[in-house]
C-alpha cells in the first residue's frame, strides 16, 4: 500500500517539489502518493515548511515524522501541537552554497577587494595583504552547515578556529567551546563568520562586551540569523573603527526596512537573506531518506534536539 505524503509549505516552492519529489521516490523504489491536501489520519509523513494552512499537528495521529524543509526550525519547534519527530533540512545544495557565499565573503575581506572596487582615487597602492596562513578567521558554529565552511577556510590555509556549545574535534580546525572557549574564539577572530542557531542562548551572541573582545578592525560575516547580532551594539562598533565592515545576509525582520540604519551604514554590505537556498533536487534526495529510514525503523537523519531547539 503506498505511503500518504502530505507536502504542507508555500504555494511558491510547490512547482520545483512536484517534480523532484516523485523523481526521487521512485529511485529510492519508495511507492507512495504525494498531496497537497489529505485526511489527517491518512497522513504517514508531513513535508513541512511555515505556511498558513498547518499549524496544528493534533489530528496527525499517523504521521511518523515531520520533515522540514527549512535548516532553521525555532518558527517550528516550539509547537505544542507538534509531538511528532522533527527533522530539519541540511542538504548537499544548501551546504554548498553556504560554503560558497563564505568563503567569498571571506577571501574578499583577505584580499581587501573592497578598497579596489571602490577605486583608489589616483593613488598607486601596492599595499599586498598577508598569506591565508597568517589570517585567523573564527566561525561561530560547527553543525553541519559551520564545519563545512571552516574547511573549506582551513583547505585555502586560513588559520581556523572554531567555537561551539560541545567540544568537537575536526582536523585542521582549533575547536573550542564553553564561555572561556568563546572569549577566545572572538579574540583571535580578524575575520569572523557566524553560524549558529537561533535558539535563547545564543541571541544577542554578539553584543558589546563581545563586539570589545574582537581585534580593533576586525570584519563580521553573518549569514546565519539575524537574532545573533545586537544590532545596536553593532552599529556602535562600525561606528567607532572596534568593527571595520560587516556582510549581513539574515535580519531580525526581513525583508529588511528601507529605513533601516543597516541600509545607510557605509561600512556595512546587506545582502537579501541569500547566502544558501535550499535546492529541491537535493532537497528531495534528504528527505526521501528520511522516509526510507522512517519505514525501515532506522534513526532519521537531522533529528531536531526539542530542548536544544536545533
Amino acid at each position: 500500500m503506498p505511503l500518504t505524503l502530505l507536502f504542507s509549505a508555500p504555494d511558491r516552492i510547490w512547482p520545483e517539489y512536484e517534480t523532484s519529489l516523485p523523481k526521487a521516490l521512485a529511485k529510492a523504489g519508495i511507492a507512495a502518493e504525494l498531496l497537497r491536501e489529505a485526511a489527517p489520519e491518512e497522513v504517514d509523513y508531513i513535508i513541512y515548511a511555515p505556511n498558513e494552512a498547518l499549524s496544528d499537528f493534533a489530528p496527525f495521529t499517523r504521521a511518523k515524522a515531520v520533515l522540514s524543509l527549512w535548516a532553521g526550525v525555532e518558527k517550528i519547534a516550539p509547537n505544542p501541537s507538534l509531538t511528532q519527530p522533527l527533522c530539519r533540512m541540511v542538504d548537499a545544495g544548501l551546504a554548498l552554497g553556504m560554503r560558497d557565499y563564505v568563503v567569498g565573503h571571506v577571501m574578499r575581506y583577505h584580499l581587501g577587494m573592497d578598497r579596489h572596487i571602490r577605486g583608489l582615487n589616483g593613488v598607486w597602492d601596492q599595499t599586498t595583504p598577508p598569506l591565508a596562513r597568517d589570517r585567523k578567521v573564527t566561525v561561530l558554529g560547527l553543525g553541519e552547515l559551520g564545519r563545512t565552511c571552516a574547511e573549506a577556510l582551513a583547505g585555502l590555509g586560513f588559520d581556523v578556529a572554531g567555537w561551539s556549545r560541545g567540544q568537537k574535534q575536526i582536523n585542521g580546525i582549533t575547536c573550542l567551546s564553553g564561555p572561556d572557549g568563546l572569549r577566545e574564539a572572538l579574540s583571535r577572530a580578524e575575520i569572523l563568520v557566524l553560524l549558529l542557531p537561533n535558539t535563547p542562548a545564543t541571541e544577542n551572541t554578539l553584543d558589546g562586551e563581545t563586539l570589545a573582545l574582537m581585534p580593533k578592525g576586525a570584519r563580521i560575516v553573518n549569514p546565519g540569523r539575524g537574532t545573533l547580532i545586537e544590532d545596536a551594539a553593532l552599529l556602535k562598533a562600525l561606528n567607532s573603527g572596534q568593527i571595520d565592515h560587516a556582510t549581513l545576509d539574515v535580519f531580525r525582520q526581513e525583508p529588511l526596512p528601507a529605513d533601516h540604519p543597516y541600509w545607510a551604514q557605509g561600512n556595512v554590505t546587506v545582502t537579501p537573506h541569500i547566502a544558501a537556498e535550499t535546492r529541491a533536487e537535493t532537497a528531495s534526495d534528504v528527505i526521501v531518506e528520511n522516509i526510507r529510514r522512517g519505514e525501515a525503523g532506522e534513526p532519521f537523519l537531522h533529528l531536531v534536539d526539542r530542548q536544544a531547539g536545533y
